[in-house]
């Protein structure tokens, strides 16, 4: 071989082929990944597609934004709107009122060992959750709480059934929680109530944001309980988006209220966002 040619091959870079790496049963991950993907876009993506298809055609098939015109101007839409909201916005605080010191007991029992407390609280989540409501039905009618008023009754239901939604975020978050912020606090001389304002409280943010995320949306739509514990005279938004597709057949009113409510979701997701950056920042005495 010539000098000139050594000389080219040795400048020339050597490309290395790194086998990618075999998983379960010898499938790679992104071959793994496959079936996942398929799933999510059968069930996820095309149902999406298909409400948006819905929400801005009519019953011909033609365009139009009547849908959300008749939404925003249907005096029964907007109050059963405001009224889901309300009874969501109730449950959601009552929740955090609640679960939060259950949270934070839980997260520093020593009674607590191995979660066994915490699994006593979140058992009841095991079972069907209208047999859950049945049960606290009959026991608010044992007692003679159930005779006081509807809206009432809603909110008892929702906040039973949506409690260890709140819960549990908190509680993983105080769990993970550097204790050793809280030591250092004490030495500072912060007080119990300034360590927790300023450390104990602000580190937890993150689980409170998901709490709200997870009791507030579902507690809009769960109609099942607004009729259980409402004797049927309360309606939510839940359940009249599923009267739009079973009872009257109209597909498209029920799809554009379900667009709707799908950007208040995203809305809420997006402002209970902004405190994961709580997780990591920095406290001040």
């Amino acid at each position: 071989m010539k000098t000139e040619e050594l000389k080219r091959l040795s400048c020339e870079p050597v490309e290395f082929k790194v086998k990618e790496k075999r998983t379960l049963l010898g499938f790679s991950r992104k071959q793994l990944c496959i079936p996942y993907g398929v799933f999510l876009a059968c069930f996820v993506v095309l149902p999406l597609l298909l409400i948006v298809f819905y929400a801005f055609t009519d019953q011909q098939g033609g365009f139009t934004f009547d849908n959300f015109i008749r939404f925003f101007t249907s005096a029964t839409t907007l109050t059963t709107v405001i009224i889901s909201i309300l009874i969501a916005l109730a449950t959601t605080v009552i929740c955090l009122l609640i679960a939060y010191p259950v949270a934070y007991i839980l997260a520093n029992s020593k009674l607590n060992k191995g979660g066994t407390l915490l699994m006593l609280f979140i058992m009841p989540m095991w079972i069907n959750f209208v047999l859950r409501a049945m049960a606290m039905k009959d026991l608010l009618t044992l007692i003679g709480v159930f005779e006081f008023n509807n809206y009432l009754n809603v909110i008892i239901g929702m906040v039973y059934d949506y409690m260890p939604f709140m819960v549990m975020p908190i509680y993983t978050v105080l769990m993970k929680m550097d204790k050793s912020l809280i030591e250092a606090s004490k030495d500072l001389g912060a007080t119990g109530v300034q360590t927790f304002t300023k450390v104990v409280f602000p580190l937890s943010m993150p689980g409170i944001a998901s709490g709200i995320t997870m009791v507030f949306m579902p507690t809009m739509t769960c109609y099942v309980i607004s009729d259980t514990f409402g004797n049927g005279l309360i309606t939510i938004i839940g359940k009249l988006i599923d009267e739009q597709f079973t009872t009257f057949s109209n597909w498209n009113f029920g799809s554009a209220m379900a667009m709707v409510l799908l950007v208040i979701m995203l809305i809420s997701m997006w402002v209970t966002g902004g405190f994961k950056s709580e997780e990591t920042r920095g406290t001040n005495l």
